[in-house]
Formats: C-alpha cells, sequence, structure tokens
C-alpha cells in the first residue's frame, strides 16, 4: 500500500467551544467509536451478528471526516482510539462477509493516515503536554507493528513508540503509585492503555522494560486503596473528562472494579473479584505476564501514606478518609489542598464536587476547578492558586508537611501548605485531622498563619443528611452548590461553611438513622 500525503497537513481550525456547536468533548467521543464495544460484547453473548452496522458506522465516519481535515483530526489523542476500537471490530469480524475487500482498503487508508498524523506531531503531547495523551499517543505507535505489520514504516514507529512510552511511563507514574494528572480517572485511563499494551505484547512474546510493570502493579496498588469494595468507586478527585476508553463490562462509569481487576490478574495472575461481570473486561484483555508473578495486593486497613503524590488515607472497618496534601511538580489541575472525603459502606457520604465540563462557562470553571467546590478552606473569595486561562494556574500551592500519627483512641494527621501566595508569599495554612478510632467521629482544626486582614472560611460538601459538621463558635452559613458525579452532568446540592479570622475546629460525626 502506498499513500502520499504532507507531513504537515492541517486540519480545519475549529474552536473548543461555540454557543452555535457547544463543547468539542461531544464531537470527540462519538468519534473514539468506544460504543461499538458494546456492540461486539452484545453480538458475542446474544450470538447476534451486528457487523453490517458497525462498518457501516465505521464507513460513515471515513466519508465525514477526510484525511487530516476537520475537528476530529485535531488530536492525536482521538486518532489513537479510534483506530484501537476499530481493531476490536476488524478482529472480531475479520470472517465477517461485511468485511469487503473494499472496506478493508479504505480502512487502511485511515489506519496509515492516523499513524503517520500521530508519529509527525509526537512532540507536541509528549512536550508540550505530557500527560495521558502522550501515553495513548506512544502506546499507539509502539504497538503498530505488531497490529499492522504489513505498513514498513512501522518498524521505525513502532521502536521510537516503545522507546517514547517507556519514557513516559517512569515520568508520569510516580514512584509511590500516583500519577502526574492528580486525577483517579485520568490514572485509570492509564491502568487501560498499560492492560492492553502489556497484554498485546505478552501475547506476541515480547517485553517492556522492567519499569513499566513495576510502575503499572503501583498504579493498581494506589487506586485498590482508595476504592470502595461495596461498588468499586474512588473519591471524584481531580480532573474527570468521562472519559472511559474501552467499555467491557456493564458496570457504572464509577466503578473500578473491571479495570483494575484486569491490570491486577495480568501482573499477579490473580483476581481481585469473584464477580463474573466485573471479570469480563480481563476476558476481553488479558494476557497474564510470563515472568515472574507479583504478588497479590490486599486492601488495607489503619493509616497510608503516598508521600511523593501527596495522598494520606485511613481505612477503619467501613470508614473511609482521603486526605490530600501535596506538592506540585507537574502542572495542579484544580486547587484543592488540604482536601478531605469521607466514605462508609461505599456511599461517599463527604464529596468532592467533580469537574462538569471543561468547555463552559467562566463562573462554572472557576467552581469547579477552585477551592469553592471542596472541602477545605478558602480565603475570602480567593482560591489556594490564582487562576489563569483555561487549564493555568499560578502561585501554586505546596506540601510543607504531612504525617500521620496514631495514638491510643485516634489517628491524627497533620498537613501544612503554602497557599493563597497571590496574597502574601509567606502565607501557609495548616490542618490537623483527628479520626476517633471507635466511634465516627472526625475533629478538624485549621490556622491560616500571613493573612491575618483577611477573613477566611471552612467549607464542607456532605453528600446526605448522614453527617452532623458543627462548630461551637458558630453555625454554618448555608448555601446552594453544584455537583457533577458523571461529566456534563450537573446537580444542585446544598452545601455550608464556617467564618473564622486564624484558627478553628469543627466537629464531623457520622449519625446512623
Amino acid at each position: 500500500m502506498v499513500i502520499v500525503m504532507m507531513q504537515n497537513s492541517i486540519g480545519l481550525r475549529s474552536a473548543d467551544l461555540t454557543a452555535e456547536a457547544g463543547d468539542i468533548k461531544y464531537v470527540w467521543e462519538k468519534s473514539r467509536f468506544s460504543y461499538i464495544l458494546t456492540i461486539i460484547r452484545y453480538d458475542y453473548h446474544f450470538e447476534h451478528d451486528l457487523s453490517e452496522f458497525v462498518f457501516e458506522e465505521i464507513d460513515s465516519w471515513i466519508q465525514a471526516n477526510p484525511i487530516n481535515q476537520g475537528p476530529n483530526w485535531r488530536c492525536s489523542q482521538e486518532i489513537s482510539l479510534r483506530i484501537f476500537n476499530w481493531c476490536y471490530a476488524l478482529y472480531y469480524y475479520q470472517n465477517a462477509h461485511a468485511l469487503t475487500e473494499e472496506r478493508w482498503q479504505k480502512i487502511q487508508q485511515v489506519i496509515y493516515a492516523s499513524l503517520h498524523h500521530v508519529y509527525h506531531h509526537i512532540d507536541f503531547s509528549r512536550i508540550a503536554v505530557r500527560n495521558n495523551h502522550a501515553i495513548t499517543e506512544t502506546l499507539f505507535l509502539a504497538l503498530s507493528n505488531i497490529l499492522f505489520p504489513f505498513i514498513p514504516e512501522t518498524k521505525r514507529w513502532s521502536k521510537d513508540g516503545v522507546k517514547w512510552l517507556e519514557k513516559e511511563i517512569d515520568y508520569q507514574i510516580y514512584d509511590d503509585g500516583t500519577f502526574l494528572q492528580f486525577s483517579m480517572n485520568y490514572h485509570r485511563v492509564v491502568v487501560q492503555l498499560l492492560s492492553l499494551g502489556i497484554s498485546i505484547f505478552e501475547k506476541n512474546k515480547r517485553q517492556f522494560s522492567d519499569v513499566v510493570y513495576q510502575k503499572a502493579y503501583k498504579s493498581v496498588n494506589f487506586l485498590y486503596q482508595c476504592m470502595q469494595d461495596q461498588n468499586g468507586w474512588l473519591p471524584n478527585y481531580g480532573s474527570n473528562d468521562g472519559a472511559l476508553f474501552f467499555p467491557l463490562t456493564d458496570a457504572d462509569y464509577r466503578d473500578y472494579r473491571p479495570q483494575l481487576n484486569t491490570l491486577h490478574q495480568i501482573l499477579t495472575g490473580k483476581s481481585l473479584s469473584m464477580n463474573d461481570e466485573i471479570r469480563e473486561d480481563y476476558h476481553w484483555v488479558g494476557g497474564e505476564i510470563k515472568k515472574e508473578h507479583f504478588q497479590p495486593i490486599v486492601k488495607k486497613q489503619g493509616i497510608q501514606s503516598f508521600d511523593i503524590g501527596g495522598y494520606y488515607l485511613c481505612r477503619v472497618g467501613d470508614l473511609f478518609t482521603f486526605i490530600r496534601c501535596g506538592n506540585h511538580k507537574d502542572r495542579p489541575a484544580q486547587a484543592d489542598n488540604l482536601h478531605i472525603d469521607i466514605w462508609y459502606k461505599g456511599e461517599n457520604v463527604l464529596r468532592d464536587s467533580g469537574t462538569y465540563q471543561y468547555n463552559t462557562s467562566p463562573e462554572k470553571l472557576n467552581y469547579f476547578m477552585g477551592t469553592t467546590s471542596h472541602n477545605t478552606v478558602m480565603v475570602g473569595e480567593h482560591s489556594q492558586m490564582q487562576k489563569g486561562g483555561r487549564f493555568i494556574w499560578y502561585f501554586w500551592s505546596q506540601k510543607r508537611e504531612a504525617s500521620w500519627k496514631e495514638t491510643e483512641d485516634a489517628f491524627v494527621f497533620t498537613g501544612t501548605i503554602s497557599a493563597f501566595r497571590q496574597l502574601n508569599h509567606q502565607a501557609l495554612h495548616k490542618r490537623i485531622l483527628k479520626i476517633n478510632k471507635h466511634k465516627p467521629v472526625w475533629m478538624v482544626r485549621d490556622i491560616i498563619n500571613g493573612l491575618d486582614s483577611h477573613r477566611k472560611k471552612q467549607i464542607w460538601h456532605p453528600n446526605n443528611l448522614k453527617l452532623k459538621i458543627s462548630c461551637n463558635d458558630q453555625q454554618p452559613t448555608f448555601f446552594d452548590s453544584l455537583n457533577s458525579d458523571y461529566y456534563g452532568l450537573l446537580e444542585l446540592k446544598q452545601s455550608l461553611s464556617f467564618e473564622f479570622d486564624k484558627s478553628i475546629e469543627t466537629k464531623i460525626e457520622l449519625i446512623f438513622r
């Protein structure tokens, strides 16, 4: 196959948000073709053949999206994901009458153009962006010679892709298993990509460097320790654009069990779940590593510290407390340092408000990305950092100290951050959280230094009436707040705050009714 195309071809320019077209996210979402995995699963379980419909969908997309033109050729990650999902269809329906020679040739032209585009634009994600986009795109290149060995250039593209992917995994996943984007969902994105890449390499008797497997294992451990066994949910922490690249079960979007179980089983040879619906994801992806397996991961009770990423966990029976106290070596997404999440039996009783949308009004962006939507402290109407354009923050907050101490009756966390530096470079916020071992009570003390002339407010976002939040000095101020459990969906909630001058102590109680 020979295709002549310009190396620097550019698609049509289009904005991420316009009044007429709306959020570009909704344009890209269907063009990822993740939905055809649901159709493939349906055909498998019910012994149907919807291959004609699937290939008509691909035909239609090719017709409507000429190579390197329009919004669906703007982002190399979107291009990579689309071809990954087409590969599922090409493999599953390889013997279907619907896969004609004419269709095969058209699809192969787009695959070649996609690889060519990603390879020749890879520096943007590797140098300018350096997040899950770079991992997706370098994985696409790394697998290209296995998936498309009949394309001569994939020998070079694959070799470079492996080298770049290994470098990105080593850089983006910290040594404690946390992730540079400070986001649970983007970390799950990486887990899915690692599962796909490791599995395909194993099936073709290839191996990545050891660091890929080590960082993959540590990633599963961190996310699993944050996961609620009752439903697979994690704190809705950090940026969340609704991404689930490969939906291979019927599980809820917020349920991380299928994806964590798959990578865990690939690495350890053992399943985290005996639920067949959860394990279906592994059966579509899995391929256990041939090298020596890692030890199965066990959910830990008590306290844990993930100091590099800046996460501090406490699990006491059915109660789970999550605390953020971190440095920002890499770009922060939300102004949420010293945020607290509380869970009981899988229910998020003290919540993070989520993300809502990336392309929405400035007011909503400032709310969801800012400090107001988190369980921490504001100074006047100022977030912990100063908001710039889009995803930019100035005066990054930084951890000064963070530690756990265990006493006979409690687990005590102490954390201090440098914050509100747009107001005073020396300003500090110290939070002391005392978690009772014997009853569901949390005592929270906040101290602000360096901002004596400013009024402060301690903000809380309870999810229901099971929490009683009180301060001896005053009554709370209730206010209407916003919450988004899923991208693009908005719900009205009621939250509360307490005003204070320099310090405040608050009691949080879980009420059983």
